[in-house]
């Protein structure tokens, strides 16, 4: 059966979500009941990634990030922390995180992968080619997914030799990072070479920009709703491509869309 990590972003400008589980309480209470919908993982965040966001510091980010995880972890909750700081990473583990989930794959924090071997933590790795203010602007590809697979296995070689045994990795080819419409569509008609690549395969579309601009001619408008509608057949045929999971903002809609093709596949 495809996981379901629920998003659980403690921040105040995430692009679909900010501000409204910044205290703690609600965070909390947000993640009980994403994973009372069906949600395999926590996903924690105390940083907005979308396009253009600012960087947040460390310290900033774990006093965010570390009451909700501890209190989750308390309630038997397994638990990941999406970020790109060393130290937050460690920090959480040691809080009772599980996955450390970084959408550079090691390559913003330069000592990411050193305290993520030391952790004994699983590692999911994005595909990324710089920081939200400027991703835009690495977005040129030829044959996306072959790159993204090309890319993906380099962080998958710095990783083992930091010391991260290869049952412990996670590849995700960062939809919605430094591409663009059609480059996403591209990477998801070709997950059977980011699949290849031998690690589980994590994939997160939910409530993306593409998939507004594809299903409404203005994405401004298109409803959280309708994307929410989208990510869920992205999320669905994400799993008929052999991902391991995917990463959502609305886990009973992905949980039925889920189900719907387990039972078709038998």
């Amino acid at each position: 059966m495809t996981g379901i990590w629920g998003i659980v972003n403690v921040t105040p400008d995430s692009f679909s979500d900010g501000g409204r589980y910044l205290d703690v309480d609600r965070a909390v209470a947000h993640g009980l009941r994403l994973r009372a919908e069906g949600a395999t993982v926590l996903d924690i965040g105390g940083e907005s990634t979308r396009p253009g966001a600012e960087r947040v510091g460390a310290e900033e980010e774990q006093r965010r990030v570390l009451p909700v995880i501890e209190r989750l972890v308390a309630e038997s909750a397994p638990v990941s922390i999406d970020t790109l700081n060393a130290s937050t990473a460690a920090a959480a583990v040691r809080a009772g995180a599980r996955i450390v989930n970084d959408v550079s794959g090691g390559l913003a924090d330069p000592d990411m992968l050193a305290a993520v071997a030391e952790s004994g933590a699983d590692y999911a790795i994005g595909h990324w080619r710089g920081f939200s203010s400027d991703m835009y602007a690495h977005a040129e590809y030829r044959r996306a997914a072959r790159e993204v697979a090309g890319e993906l296995h380099e962080r998958m070689g710095e990783a083992a030799a930091s010391g991260i045994a290869p049952s412990r990795l996670i590849v995700d080819p960062g939809i919605g990072f430094s591409k663009r419409g059609d480059q996403n569509w591209g990477v998801l008609r070709g997950l059977d070479e980011i699949v290849a690549l031998g690690p589980r395969v994590l994939v997160g579309t939910s409530r993306k920009r593409f998939l507004a601009e594809t299903i409404g001619a203005d994405s401004a408008t298109v409803s959280e709703a309708r994307r929410d509608l989208a990510t869920a057949v992205t999320s669905a045929l994400a799993a008929r491509a052999g991902v391991w999971a995917v990463r959502v903002h609305d886990v009973g809609a992905t949980r039925d869309a889920l189900a719907i093709v387990h039972a078709w596949e038998g």
